[in-house]
């Protein structure tokens, strides 16, 4: 669906603990997490607002949103 919110507590409610404490204590996983919630913010935006952008460079935010979302949800997994 357009316009829903994939951010990283969304998508992981359960590891919400996990998600606050890692921001906190580990550098690299909050600027990951930080970076995953631009990009889910930023496309929906563009879906929301039909912005100007063509299918594959759509298609490769989510991509990379993906990516990045399979590479916290391991870390959150090991933590």
């Amino acid at each position: 669906m357009l316009g829903e919110d994939h951010s990283l507590v969304n998508e992981f409610p359960e590891f919400l603990d996990t998600i606050t404490a890692l921001v906190k204590s580990d550098a690299g996983f909050a600027k990951d997490t930080k970076h995953y919630n631009i990009l889910d913010k930023e496309i929906r935006v563009l879906e929301l607002q039909g912005g100007p952008i063509d299918d594959e460079a759509m298609h490769k935010l989510k991509h990379d949103r993906s990516v990045l979302k399979d590479a916290l949800y391991q870390r959150l997994k090991s933590a």
